[in-house]
């Protein structure tokens, strides 16, 4: 179960008011069975039969019949005995979300949301207790009771709805890099120059020296990477940007890497907050900082998709082309979040037919800051001096879309396009309004 679809499950519990609950399964990869015949060296203690100890113990292999931790396969193994046992319990699942497995019941239904050993059942107080002697009765199983904290996540449960942050891995971070004392900042990122030379995140020169082993460049972009993927998308652009420099950093690469420690240090507790009052429904924004990479002229695809209110996808990427103009960069843009589009909408639409709840059919908005932009997708591709260099597949695909009534592309003031935040360094206050309105929230004030 990838960490998209875990958030919207969460924002469908918060939205229909039902409950999380946890369970472990026990030596998981012990239960799954081999497909392939595997022979193993006999291990040390194994008690050798008599007939056989006329020679020496080397000559000897053992057939598995069972799988175990350390084969490459053992989870795959589990993965297919779980899913045969849901299924003839009449679960249903789908290649579009294949860990998540849905039944509907004569009240209702139920959700199984599968990590590896994790389950998490989301459904009606009495549903879950009904799973849990299900698995029990199959599996040995450890009941961790309310979902609280899973996958790394930490899941606060209140009467408005459901905080998720990483608080906890927010300051085994800082601790680790030795942050957790300094001095907080509000934004993640300076205000970027417009001059080439004196832009601080260019690349590393011939004459500066790059950074030995000694400083754990790469670890660091890992761990915030990982924040970055599950719960801070307010890093994800300045992240982005420094992960291009993981082959040599420079000092300048690191300052800005202590930049975004300092920013946590004073955002320890902000999360993502799912509201019970929000409207249901997916909700896009697009945009595009163009020659967000001077150095390679290349421009900064950013999206964000939101359901509730609340951010449950985003990305911040640079682009593969070099667009020669702003708006050849947005159509890019478009592109990239139309493919996104039409994912979320084929895996909430399964869950809900699955679930028997009524799915909205209305075409999923998306809103774009390039009057231009908006205005070729809507009446089509017309070649002109200006459009004729861009291949017309990037057209074509978000225009087939409308079309089919899967999205529509709406015009908005580029102040109030919060995938401002995905593409370019903000000052203060622009930066805590678009972080405000994908619906990041701070525990403490909650």
């Amino acid at each position: 179960m990838d960490a998209i679809t875990f958030r919207y499950l969460i924002s469908l519990a918060v939205s229909k008011n039902l409950e999380m609950h946890l369970m472990d399964v026990v030596t998981a990869y012990l239960y799954g069975s081999l497909d392939s015949d595997i022979y193993m060296k006999i291990p040390e203690g194994f008690k050798m039969p008599e007939a056989l100890s006329t020679k020496p113990r080397e000559m000897y292999s053992i057939k598995l019949q069972r799988s175990l931790y350390g084969l490459k396969q053992s989870g795959r193994m589990w993965y297919n005995r779980l899913s045969d046992y849901l299924r003839s319990k009449g679960y249903t699942n789908n290649l579009i979300c294949p860990c998540v497995f849905i039944k509907k019941t004569t009240f209702g239904y139920v959700i199984i949301a599968v990590y590896v050993d994790d389950l998490n059942i989301i459904g009606t107080h009495k549903e879950i207790n009904e799973v849990i002697m299900l698995l029990k009765g199959e599996f040995e199983m450890k009941d961790l009771g309310k979902t609280k904290f899973c996958l790394g996540l930490q899941i606060e449960h209140m009467h408005n709805g459901i905080l998720v942050h990483q608080s906890n891995y927010v300051e085994k971070v800082l601790k680790r890099f030795n942050m957790d004392k300094a001095n907080p900042l509000s934004t993640p990122m300076v205000v970027r120059s417009l001059n080439v030379d004196k832009d601080p995140f260019r690349p590393c020169e011939e004459n500066e020296e790059v950074l030995g082993p000694e400083v754990s460049y790469l670890s660091a972009i890992r761990a915030l990477m990982y924040l970055t993927n599950c719960t801070r998308p307010d890093i994800s652009f300045a992240v982005n940007l420094l992960a291009r420099f993981s082959s040599s950093p420079t000092k300048r690469h690191w300052n800005g890497i202590k930049h975004i420690f300092r920013y946590l240090r004073g955002t320890v507790d902000l999360g993502l907050f799912y509201s019970n009052n929000a409207k249901e429904g997916l909700l896009g924004y697009a945009d595009v900082g163009y020659l967000s990479d001077p150095h390679k002229a290349r421009s900064q695809t950013g999206y964000v998709f939101m359901n509730g209110g609340t951010a449950t996808s985003w990305r911040s990427q640079k682009q593969t082309l070099v667009a020669t103009s702003s708006n050849h960069a947005e159509v890019i843009a478009l592109h990239e979040a139309s493919r996104e589009c039409v994912w979320l909408r084929s895996m909430t639409q399964l869950i809900m037919t699955s679930c028997g709840l009524e799915e909205n059919r209305d075409p999923t908005l998306i809103y774009e800051d390039n009057a231009a932009c908006v205005t070729q997708m809507k009446e089509g591709y017309i070649k002109s001096d200006r459009t004729k260099h861009i291949p017309p597949r990037f057209f074509s695909y978000t225009q087939d879309l409308i079309k089919a009534n899967q999205v529509e592309i709406k015009y908005v003031q580029s102040n109030n396009n919060t995938t401002d935040l995905f593409t370019k360094s903000l000052p203060t206050a622009i930066f805590r309004k678009h972080v405000h309105s994908i619906g990041m929230r701070h525990a403490h004030k909650m």
